[in-house]
């Protein structure tokens, strides 16, 4: 079993539920900190020393407050320390559970697990331990198909964003003028139908009212 663990958790009651987990386990060495510069910090440290973290169990949203970020989320830090350690076993701990998010988290990051927080999440938190151990990945049940074949598609977050205003009831104009006025691009009505269109094909939509039923079905928004 791990024998030093880091717990980058911003909310104390979550905090100490971990570290409850953490020790059931009979893991001794746990640290714990509220910033993920915090956690960078410390891994990097240990690193120095000679006496590395063997695992992260890490939030995805961190509140802000006076205190400038380096790391402003948990994706920030784990996509940083994948590239810098890949010995480093990440498990990620989030109410997220989008199943897009999940799939860059797995695939994109190279995190080794993900567990949602619900009313079962410690106890599945203490089964991602043990199978991240074995160099295994988990995935709590309610986002495993993340990894699935249907979640298997080129969807972008520009996508995403599209979807969301389109099931937010906004017309493909509305749509336009909403990625104008944030500066985001494309935002011409034509590359809107276009990519609209894509996705309908894509998913196999036969309107865009389907096309919100289904990506809302897979968990993409």
């Amino acid at each position: 079993m791990f024998t030093k663990v880091l717990v980058s958790e911003d909310m104390d009651d979550i905090s100490k539920g971990v570290h409850a987990s953490l020790s059931e386990l009979r893991i001794t060495n746990i640290h714990q900190v509220q910033y993920c510069d915090d956690a960078y910090l410390k891994i990097k440290k240990a690193i120095l020393d000679e006496n590395p973290y063997q695992l992260l169990i890490t939030d995805l949203s961190f509140s802000t407050d006076h205190r400038e970020q380096r790391f402003p989320t948990g994706e920030h830090l784990v996509k940083t320390l994948k590239k810098q350690n890949s010995n480093l076993k990440i498990i990620v701990y989030s109410v997220e559970d989008r199943l897009q998010k999940v799939r860059l988290l797995m695939k994109t990051h190279g995190i080794d697990a993900y567990v949602c927080k619900s009313r079962r999440g410690l106890t599945e938190l203490t089964e991602a331990i043990r199978t991240v151990f074995k160099n295994e990945n988990y995935l709590s049940p309610q986002v495993a198909q993340a990894l699935g074949q249907k979640a298997d598609l080129e969807i972008t977050d520009f996508d995403i964003e599209l979807l969301k205003q389109l099931s937010n009831g906004l017309s493909q104009d509305e749509i336009s003028a909403y990625l104008k006025k944030r500066n985001m691009t494309p935002s011409s009505l034509s590359s809107i139908e276009k990519r609209l269109n894509k996705l309908r094909i894509q998913f196999k939509a036969s309107n865009a009212i389907h096309l919100v039923a289904i990506v809302k079905d897979l968990g993409l928004i």
